[in-house]
């Protein structure tokens, strides 16, 4: 069976969180979608699911973090290039999301960029040259 990962994310408004990373490139599968949810497709087997306070809270098994004032995780997400590194951060910015300014560049080995949802969730956006295992 191949394994598949579903990220769930509170967020306050799931149209604004809808228009935010569709606007990144993402797509949204409608089937696991209400006025209170959101599937966002961001590959073959990674889907970020946005559910409004309430909904998550169905869900949690604690509190719902205020992700506006503290960070709980980062999600790093591989871009083809380093063009689409900043591709990814402008349209984040173009579209609600915050620079976290933490620029990484690695000595060409590595590059990313940070930026938070309209939510407060970090996302990491890197490009790495892949090395030859021989």
């Amino acid at each position: 069976m191949t394994k598949m990962i579903f990220v769930n994310l509170p967020v306050s408004d799931v149209k604004r969180s809808r228009a935010f990373y569709t606007a990144l490139g993402f797509t949204v599968n409608e089937e696991f979608s209400d006025d209170t949810t959101a599937c966002i497709v961001v590959s073959e087997h990674i889907y970020i699911m946005i559910l409004e306070h309430a909904r998550f809270k169905d869900f949690a098994p604690r509190p719902v973090a205020e992700t506006q004032k503290v960070t709980g995780s980062l999600f790093a997400l591989t871009c083809e290039s380093r063009e689409a590194v900043d591709t990814m951060l402008s349209a984040a910015l173009a579209h609600g999301g915050t620079d976290n300014k933490k620029p990484q560049d690695i000595e060409g080995f590595m590059y990313g960029q940070s930026f938070s949802d309209p939510d407060g969730h970090v996302f990491e956006p890197f490009y790495m040259v892949q090395q030859s295992r021989d």
